[in-house]
């Protein structure tokens, strides 16, 4: 694939970026990736997935020119992606370089953090790392289950052919975006990315989500996993500590409301009600 014109860093360069912590910089310059094309073997058409005649091609996470990597066997420190971006989002089973001007979105659940979205100028991105079969083929399983999903939730769904195969394309008559989830087959992991974006930016936030796919490392380790479960994340310092004081946040408000419903007031006088 030549839409990711990085490479690997020259040997003086390599011991000046020996770790990749997350952090984003915003600067003026924007990403010109709307005039990229694809190639030949890349073209994108709609249809159903029984449609697609051409096999997903083999994606080489070990030796190939693009990843996503296999970070367990690929060294991250030897890439260059300052073209891309100053920082990389680190979540100990994903390390993912950050787009010029992104920021990293934590999505709570009733239990705490249930999502993470790299927000940036055309949409957003999800990642989500899963452990898969030695063999591939993982994600075009998870193709036919995810578009009947799509399809119940009311959304009207077509396969396209990416740079790694099929990409799940979902949008809703009326409008209110689209939705696009990138699929890739690694050693023993399968990458997930879904990308949201508004219809006018769609295509941007597509070849945008490719590019973060292509310079992401997946990190599977050795340890048994059942295939189909999500890898470990661990959320670096600076999200973790605002997560905590939203969990606590959450709490204090929490205890407020039951002290409410029992009938206490909120701030209580200790010299009683005016009147007394």
């Amino acid at each position: 694939m030549a839409l990711w014109p990085f490479g690997k860093k020259k040997e003086d360069d390599a011991a000046a970026h020996t770790s990749a912590e997350m952090e984003t910089q915003p600067v003026d310059e924007t990403i010109d990736l709307v005039g990229k094309n694809l190639t030949d073997n890349e073209a994108a058409f709609e249809g159903d997935d029984d449609d697609l005649l051409a096999p997903d091609p083999i994606h080489d996470a070990v030796e190939g020119e693009s990843g996503p990597f296999d970070g367990d066997t690929v060294a991250f420190e030897d890439f260059d992606f300052s073209d891309f971006g100053q920082g990389a989002l680190n979540l100990g089973s994903l390390l993912i370089p950050l787009p010029h001007g992104s920021e990293v979105q934590v999505e709570m659940g009733p239990e705490g953090p249930s999502m993470l979205h790299i927000l940036t100028q055309y949409g957003r991105c999800t990642p989500v790392a899963f452990a898969a079969p030695r063999s591939p083929g993982q994600w075009r399983e998870t193709v036919r289950e995810l578009s009947e999903d799509m399809r119940s939730q009311g959304l009207e769904v077509t396969i396209e052919y990416g740079p790694w195969g099929r990409e799940i394309v979902g949008s809703r008559e009326d409008g209110g975006g689209i939705v696009r989830i990138l699929g890739v087959d690694g050693p023993r992991w399968m990458l997930r990315m879904t990308l949201a974006a508004p219809t006018e930016h769609a295509d941007a936030m597509a070849q945008l989500g490719r590019e973060i796919t292509a310079r992401t490392f997946v990190y599977r380790g050795s340890e048994p996993i059942l295939a189909g479960t999500s890898l470990p994340v661990a959320l670096p310092q600076p999200l973790a500590e605002q997560v905590q004081k939203e969990m606590e946040r959450r709490q204090r408000a929490q205890n407020q409301a039951q002290t409410t419903a029992q009938g206490f007031p909120n701030n209580p006088s200790p010299f009683g009600t005016p009147g007394n």
